[in-house]
């Protein structure tokens, strides 16, 4: 059983995603982050049974393992529950990880491949921030350092907050509302 979801409509909603082991398609937990029309941010996780085993590199990276996920269900158990507030709004991810792990969990778990609107927050950075490249570059880490972002890295709702964070504060230090394209992406898999 997985918490409840957000209702409404929001602006737009980040995704991340943390995988127990090399393969994309192992996700044991999503996180999402609401930003509502006044900017707030509502972030909402749960933890998934990758249904494969857990690397030690993932585990020390992010923290979860098989004890953690233990009772949780499956991607094919959530994803249809979230894919109702997920397919109306434009997606933002963290470069474009998560959407190749969510095409690559779908497929491995026998769903249709999801048709989300899905944007890049590393992008919008790279527009609003160019002075950082070759300065650290535009992975969270180093925004979380120069934009003075509070939030744990390698938790997927943390993350997804961040993300929301990034776009909001481009948006803002720029006064440019075009870094937000809408953009149809899909990897092939």
């Amino acid at each position: 059983m997985i918490p409840p979801l957000p209702v409404g409509d929001f602006q737009f909603i980040a995704l991340d995603v943390e995988t127990a082991c090399g393969d994309s398609a192992s996700i044991c937990q999503i996180g999402i982050a609401c930003v509502g029309f006044d900017d707030s941010i509502f972030t909402w996780s749960t933890y998934v049974d990758p249904l494969m085993p857990f690397a030690p590199f993932n585990v020390d990276l992010h923290g979860i393992g098989p004890e953690t996920v233990r009772g949780a269900g499956s991607f094919a158990q959530i994803w249809p529950q979230m894919w109702p507030l997920l397919s109306r709004h434009p997606m933002v991810q963290h470069s474009r990880f998560d959407e190749y792990a969510i095409n690559a969990a779908c497929k491995a778990q026998g769903l249709p491949r999801p048709r989300l609107t899905w944007h890049d927050s590393v992008t919008i950075a790279r527009r609003a921030w160019p002075e950082l490249k070759g300065n650290g570059g535009h992975g969270l880490a180093n925004l979380k350092q120069v934009l003075n972002l509070d939030f744990h890295h390698h938790d997927a709702g943390e993350d997804a907050r961040a993300a929301a964070m990034v776009v909001l504060r481009a948006q803002a230090t720029t006064k440019d509302h075009r870094l937000f394209k809408p953009v149809q992406l899909s990897l092939p898999l």
